[in-house]
């Protein structure tokens, strides 16, 4: 059994984007920080990794890509999941008689409008699930949280309120993670990571390499390099695998003009789930998973 490692607490939203493409009895790993996501793979504690690297709403996740800068793991694919915000409580709490709403940072931003419209007090935290469990260890009559439907369900609370969030096209984009390639797919993505030299027209023409082509650039988003200040690396998706012949062309032309190139892998393309159907769980191409879409 293939066995994930994420990180938080069970009930986060990477273990529910885990569930969403294995199938719910996938067996996964709990860590405590993201580079503990890494290490937990580079030392055979876990067959893959997930990895959260950005919302549709609030952007990328700066570390994540840093991560992916200084680690060697490659990319399995990627999954799209549309983020369900739940607001729950103590056993036989009432959303009349609360005072206080608990979540991380983003996902109190993320359900601005049904924190006000209930006048709730924001209480931010580290992160959701944690918020969930410790609830469930202190219960408070007048507190809330807001997690994952899943959390609410692993730690025994009461849900008072689903698909809170204001947004409906709110989803989280992951990467799954492992020391290996993986096969390739009719529809693929290749991400990659490179540093433009410090010359007039030198991010033009990188980029130019794959507009010559007919490559479609699906991001392109620009990071400081840590050990350089005032230097920048590049972060690039493009359709196509490496192995085609014209996406090789364009990396051997990217290869003689950037100072740097750093192949972070080429896998399937995943599909955005649609905002208005719930998901169940089905089985496409012999796998079980939560199907969104």
């Amino acid at each position: 059994m293939t066995t994930v490692a994420f990180q938080g607490v069970g009930g986060a939203y990477s273990e529910t984007a885990i569930y969403q493409y294995f199938g719910p009895n996938t067996k996964t790993v709990a860590c405590t920080s993201l580079i503990e996501v890494f290490q937990a793979v580079e030392t055979n504690q876990a067959d893959l990794a997930i990895l959260p690297v950005e919302n549709a709403l609030t952007g990328s996740h700066p570390q994540a890509y840093e991560l992916l800068m200084e680690r060697d793991l490659r990319i399995q694919a990627e999954i799209i999941m549309r983020i369900q915000h739940t607001l729950m409580a103590a056993p036989g709490a009432k959303l009349s008689n609360l005072r206080r709403v608990r979540s991380s940072s983003q996902s109190l931003l993320q359900c601005e409008k049904f924190i006000q419209r209930h006048k709730l007090e924001e209480t931010p935290a580290f992160d959701t699930a944690g918020s969930a469990r410790a609830l469930a260890e202190n219960p408070e009559s007048d507190l809330g949280v807001i997690a994952s439907k899943l959390a609410a369900d692993i730690y025994q609370l009461d849900v008072l309120e689903e698909d809170i969030q204001d947004a409906p096209f709110n989803y989280t984009r992951f990467f799954l993670l492992g020391n290996e390639d993986p096969p390739r797919a009719q529809r693929s993505k290749t991400s990659l990571i490179f540093s433009a030299r410090h010359l007039p027209g030198s991010l033009y023409h990188c980029l130019g390499e794959f507009a010559e082509r007919n490559i479609n650039l699906t991001k392109i988003e620009s990071r400081p390099r840590r050990n350089r200040p005032w230097q920048y690396l590049f972060y690039l998706d493009f359709e196509g695998h490496w192995q085609e012949p014209v996406a090789e062309a364009a990396l051997l032309g990217l290869l003689r003009r950037a100072g740097f190139v750093k192949m972070l892998g080429s896998y399937p393309i995943a599909t955005t789930p649609h905002p208005d159907q719930k998901g169940t769980l089905i089985v496409k191409n012999g796998v079980a998973g939560e199907d969104v879409a």
